[in-house]
């Protein structure tokens, strides 16, 4: 299962009862397709960029939870034919434990790095001019 991060407009005309309904629809499609919703936040009514047709604004709520793979497609087909939600972006969230990792380096990475850039430093190795040898 990976995790992802959706962010979905919805309508913003509705009562505060059909946006909560609303919200819940979509955390049920989320579990539908075998997803675990980790937290929602409601960031609340903001115009659009980009005004124009009918909608200036939208409300905005951003889900984050765990998914498999499939779900993202099978949700982005569901929410076309959803009447309340204008927009969706499903992205995935990178894990924090690898950037741990890779912040942690072991001892003899460090220093196999650090006699990588010791020669570079000593070498001879010039790079050449590319303006000299090139001729008209």
């Amino acid at each position: 299962m990976n995790k992802y991060e959706g962010l979905f407009i919805l309508d913003p005309t509705v009562k505060e009862e059909a946006l909560k309904q609303s919200i819940d629809k979509v955390q049920e499609m989320i579990k539908a397709t075998g997803g675990k919703v980790l937290t929602v936040q409601k960031l609340e009514s903001r115009p659009f960029a980009r005004g124009g047709g009918q909608r200036q604004t939208g409300y905005y709520v951003n889900f984050i939870f765990d998914a498999p793979a499939t779900a993202v497609k099978e949700l982005s087909s569901r929410f076309h034919l959803e009447g309340g939600v204008y927009r969706w972006q499903f992205t995935v969230r990178p894990e924090e434990d690898k950037k741990r990792k890779k912040r942690n380096k072991p001892p003899e990475v460090i220093a196999r790095e650090r006699e990588r850039e010791r020669e570079r430093e000593s070498s001879s190795y010039q790079p050449r001019d590319r303006d000299s040898s090139y001729q008209r």
